[in-house]
């Protein structure tokens, strides 16, 4: 049942005035007042409530404590609007997720004093999917086909051909605890997912905290992040494939703590013709005792590259990065011939300037292949941390997630 509100005096004030924006609640069943069955169909969540199921129409969720049920999805032509303070806590027993689909839109701002908040209920990483966007920017899969099938369990198909596609808004956003399995439990999602989002996506001051899988993954996309910050996530912190092109990247933070593998990991699905992205500015500091997911494994490095995976890095600081169980910890590593002789050597691999400091092999790039080139490189003491600026938005439990940085 559909109720509008519409007092005396705001009629009186629509009869002398033009201008006006009125806000209309509809169905009040999403402020938890009634069933819900066919799930989130209201306009507006006012400060408590439940996001579920579909959205049907253009959704507001003011600054509040709500629940996030099941797979959530923004469908084309739906924009969800979330205002700064709001909180959703993920139900962990029914594979929760928020998805916002080809054609929808998320505007979700925050501030650093109020940010925008996903967690989950029992505060577990891996309890929940995370958040997935999915736009209509042009990718290179695997034979360099322009469409592929996501791996995050929901079967749906990305790429296009709008370099500027535009999902909406992240600022100010933290997810805790993502990553869920899915089925058998070889594939996870990720806290943040980006598949195929366009240039005219924002993405500013994000946090992706203790997921299972990986901080930040690309799949294609012509997106750029600013202020990205990745904290104790158990695979890389930074991840990407198919191409991705984001040329506007700055201020990257990746904190291993416990468990990680790679602070990043660099593909482009074996397309040898591909766009180097850009980061000006990255920080990766693996905390000592940190173990790779899989014990005894390679990936124990500061940054990867394999299958023509580019990138133009400048500004790298790298922390901590120590042989472990055997395996020998690197700078960059190598991992085929093919990298090395089209990407590496034909400038579009570049990590410089860098400082490389209480780790294993200073200065020394790693190779996963013989023979190899090798490479060696001078730190530039003159890179520093990145600058990223302390609040509620970097902040866990009262932990200061950007302490590291100080």
């Amino acid at each position: 049942m559909k109720k509008h509100f519409l007092s005396l005096l705001t009629l009186a004030i629509v009869l002398s005035v033009t201008s006006c924006t009125f806000e209309i609640r509809e169905d009040s069943d999403i402020n938890g007042n009634g069933s819900n069955s066919g799930g989130t169909t209201g306009s507006v969540l006012d400060g408590t409530g439940t996001l579920t199921g579909t959205l049907t129409q253009n959704t507001l969720v003011k600054k509040g404590t709500y629940a996030l049920e099941g797979i959530v999805k923004v469908p084309e032509g739906i924009t969800l609007t979330i205002e700064p303070g709001a909180t959703f806590t993920a139900k962990s027993s029914v594979g929760s997720g928020l998805v916002v689909l080809q054609g929808g839109k998320i505007n979700a701002a925050g501030t650093a004093s109020e940010p925008i908040v996903f967690t989950s209920d029992t505060k577990k990483p891996g309890d929940w999917g995370g958040v997935t966007l999915y736009g209509n920017a042009p990718i290179k899969a695997i034979n360099g086909t322009s469409r592929a099938l996501s791996e995050d369990g929901n079967n749906v198909y990305y790429g296009g051909d709008n370099l500027n596609d535009n999902s909406g808004t992240l600022k100010y956003v933290r997810v805790e605890y993502g990553g869920k399995k899915i089925g058998d439990g070889t594939s996870e999602t990720n806290s943040l997912t980006f598949y195929a989002v366009g240039a005219g996506t924002v993405l500013e001051n994000l946090v992706a905290y203790k997921g299972t899988d990986d901080g930040y993954e690309f799949f294609g996309g012509t997106v750029s992040g600013k202020n990205l910050v990745a904290y104790g996530n158990y695979d890389d912190s930074f991840d990407w494939q198919d191409s991705w092109s984001g040329q506007n990247n700055s201020n990257w933070f990746g904190y291993q703590t416990a468990v990680g593998n790679f602070g990043m990991e660099i593909e482009a699905s074996g397309n040898m013709d591909n766009t180097a992205p850009k980061v000006a500015g990255i920080t990766l500091i693996r905390e000592a005792g940190t173990k790779p997911e899989t014990a005894g494994s390679i990936e124990v490095s500061a940054i990867q590259f394999k299958k023509h995976g580019s990138g133009i890095f400048s500004n790298v600081y790298m922390n901590g990065y120590k042989n472990t169980d055997g395996k020998n910890a690197y700078a960059v590593l190598i991992q085929d011939a093919v990298t090395e002789t089209e990407q590496v050597n034909k400038g579009k691999i570049v990590v410089s300037p860098a400082n490389h400091v209480n780790s294993d092999n200073l200065n020394i790039w790693g190779y996963a292949f013989s023979p190899n080139g090798g490479k060696t490189f001078t730190s530039d003491a003159a890179v520093k941390k990145v600058a990223l600026t302390s609040g509620n938005w970097a902040t866990v439990n009262g932990v200061d997630l950007l302490a590291a940085l100080k």
